[in-house]
């Protein structure tokens, strides 16, 4: 399973996710909105307002949503 993960260097809800993914032994695509602002005009145009977004194959979301995060782990060992 393919996530990636949207973030800042400053976001703390980004920080959370990213930490809670690892501990859950997934791995993800990281793109740093800090690094790529064009990025974000895509994100905004998908009706997103917050960061992270994560996205995968089958679903996405933004903000910390330790529940999401819970199902990857699911749909990762299936």
């Amino acid at each position: 399973m393919r996530i990636t993960i949207y973030t800042r260097n400053d976001c703390v809800q980004c920080h959370a996710t990213k930490r809670a993914i690892e501990s859950r032994g997934l791995t993800f695509d990281l793109i740093n909105l800090d690094l790529h602002p064009e990025a974000a005009d895509d994100l905004r145009a998908q009706g997103y307002r917050q960061l992270p977004v994560v996205m995968t194959e089958q679903e996405s979301w933004s903000g910390f949503r330790p529940d999401m995060i819970n199902r990857l782990r699911v749909q990762a060992s299936a």
